[in-house]
C-alpha cells in the first residue's frame, strides 16, 4: 500500500466508524480513555487566554477536555476526516460552545502560520501518519516556541506476562468486539495492527528529539499500554 493509499484508507476508515466511535473507546478501554485525556492535558501549561490546536479531533473530548481545564482557552479543533468531524460539531453545537472551531486538515500539511498557537494536542494521531517525522516538524512548526506539544498514544507494554496479555486482547479481541459494535470488523482489524510497526515509548522520544523539540520526555498509563510524550516547541 502506498503512503497516499494507507491515508485514503484511514480517512474513509474513520468516516466509517464515527457513530460508534465513541462508544467504542469507552468499551476498549473500560471507560478510562476520558481519564487519560485528562491526564494529557495537565502536561499542556497553557498560558492565559490561550489558544491550543487539537489534531486528529475527532468527536472532540480532548479539545473538550483543553477547555475543561483552561476555561478561558480558545481551541481548533482539526480533523483527517470530515466524517467524524461532525461528531464534534454536534457536541459543540449541543454544548453551546463559543470557544472552538472545527475544521478539516491534513496534520502533515496544516494551514496554519508558523508559530501560531500557544500549545498543540494531540490523540491517537501519531500511529495513522503515513510520515511520522514529518508530522512531528510540523507539529513543532505551528507552535509557539516554549509552546508544549503534547501526544497521547498507544503504546507497547513492557512487562513481559501483561505484554503478553494485552497482545490478546488487543490483537484478537478488539477486532471481535469492534466489529460487533461498529458493524465494520475491517476498521477493528486495522486499529490494532497500526500499532505494529509504531516504536515503542522510548524510540518515539528519540524522534521527538530528533524533529527539534527540546526537554521532550513520556509518561505511561494504563498498565504500561498508553503513553504521553511532550515536547517543547
Amino acid at each position: 500500500m502506498t503512503p497516499e493509499e494507507r491515508s485514503k484508507r484511514v480517512q474513509t476508515m474513520f468516516s466509517r466508524i464515527a457513530g460508534r466511535y465513541d462508544l467504542m473507546n469507552r468499551v476498549m478501554t473500560g471507560g478510562r480513555d476520558i481519564a487519560w485525556r485528562r491526564a494529557a492535558v495537565r502536561e499542556l501549561n497553557l498560558p492565559a487566554n490561550g489558544q491550543c490546536l487539537d489534531l486528529a479531533t475527532g468527536t472532540g473530548d480532548l479539545a473538550f477536555a483543553v477547555l475543561e481545564r483552561y476555561p478561558d482557552a480558545k481551541v481548533v479543533g482539526m480533523d483527517f476526516s470530515e466524517g467524524i468531524l461532525r461528531g464534534a460539531v454536534k457536541k459543540s453545537h449541543e454544548r453551546a460552545e463559543t470557544r472552538t472551531a472545527w475544521g478539516v486538515g491534513d496534520a502533515l500539511a496544516l494551514p496554519y502560520d508558523d508559530a501560531q498557537f500557544d500549545g498543540l494536542t494531540n490523540g491517537f494521531l501519531l500511529r495513522n501518519v503515513v510520515d511520522l517525522p514529518r508530522c512531528l516538524r510540523e507539529l513543532r512548526r505551528v507552535t509557539k516556541p516554549g509552546g508544549k506539544v503534547v501526544c497521547l498514544e498507544i503504546t507497547h507494554p513492557q512487562t513481559p506476562i501483561f505484554k503478553q496479555l494485552f497482545h490478546v486482547y488487543f490483537y484478537k479481541m478488539v477486532p471481535i468486539i469492534g466489529g460487533i459494535i461498529s458493524g465494520d470488523p475491517q476498521a477493528y482489524s486495522y486499529l490494532p495492527n497500526s500499532l505494529s510497526l509504531f516504536p515503542p515509548a522510548k524510540p518515539l522520544l528519540q524522534k521527538f528529539r530528533e524533529a527539534g523539540y527540546r526537554d521532550a520526555y513520556y509518561k505511561t498509563l494504563g498498565l504500561g499500554t498508553m503513553a504521553i510524550h511532550v515536547g517543547v516547541a
